[in-house]
């Protein structure tokens, strides 16, 4: 019996370390690079505590016994695009000298579509370049481009996720398509996930002490329902689309199913 319970830490342990090619520090590396629909900036102003899409990303992989240890990075930001990522330093600084990353998840398009001239050309180039760059500052990694959220209308949404489904199609690089699932849980109640922002000069007077505790600034910041009810008759009340703790964690739980299954295929290489 002792030998085999001997035999069987040897092979948890190989499987374990197969897992990570890059492995640091013992764990999976796992980075987010994005804009605020990965960063969350208002859901860590709201509830500074969390635990945030990085945290609850963990937690999930944790909770499945035969995957290795995980360690979740995101370094994303908001109101970031490709070409501010690469131009303003950011990639240098916070991404390019990361030690041992294992896979890298790409979510741009949101403010790329907003931000850059001629986008179904330039939004396609930057995005080439971003991925030569992590090629280079990280051989071993993984990378996986991302489509975006439903925050957009479907026409552009279907726009942005073209493109990058034909940039990973040219770099021969999977896809994990993160639409569908998070369309299909705003079916379920189209204003579930998002949190609700509001200039407080927009709101009633009548309305200023109720709305007090949520005050952030110029804004109320509700983080779901709560206030619905009482003003959300109000015109644009529902006009932020950006996930409230809700929506990143079905980001997190569609992205631990998804790298559940990568884990488990290097493992059993």
């Amino acid at each position: 019996m002792k030998i085999s319970f001997a035999l069987s830490v040897t092979f948890v342990l190989t499987l374990m370390t197969c897992a990570a090619q890059a492995e640091h520090e013992g764990k999976v590396q796992i980075l987010l690079l994005g804009d605020s629909t990965t960063e969350g900036s208002i859901p860590r102003k709201m509830k500074p505590a969390g635990p945030h899409l990085e945290k609850v990303l963990e937690q999930l992989l944790a909770a499945e016994s035969d995957l290795p240890p995980c360690h979740v990075i995101n370094s994303s930001l908001s109101g970031e695009y490709i070409r501010r990522l690469i131009d303003s330093g950011r990639y240098d600084r916070d991404a390019a000298k990361l030690p041992g990353l294992d896979y890298i998840f790409i979510r741009y398009g949101l403010n790329d579509r907003a931000r850059i001239d001629n986008f179904t050309e330039n939004f396609p180039k930057d995005f080439h370049e971003l991925l030569k760059r992590l090629r280079e500052d990280h051989p071993q990694a993984k990378l996986i481009p991302m489509t975006v959220i439903p925050f957009a209308n479907e026409e552009t949404s279907k726009n942005i996720n073209d493109l990058v489904l034909q940039v990973a199609e040219k770099e021969k690089l999977p896809v994990f398509d993160i639409y569908p699932r998070y369309a299909a849980e705003l079916e379920k109640g189209f204003n579930m996930l998002n949190y609700r922002r509001y200039p407080l000069t927009k709101v009633p007077e009548q309305f200023h002490e109720l709305v007090k505790p949520f005050v952030n600034g110029p804004s109320v910041l509700v983080m779901a329902n709560e206030l619905d009810a009482i003003l959300g008759h109000l015109p644009g009340w529902y006009s932020d689309r950006h996930p409230n703790l809700a929506g990143y964690n079905v980001i997190a739980d569609e992205t631990a199913k998804y790298l559940a299954k990568l884990l488990r295929e290097r493992t059993a290489k």
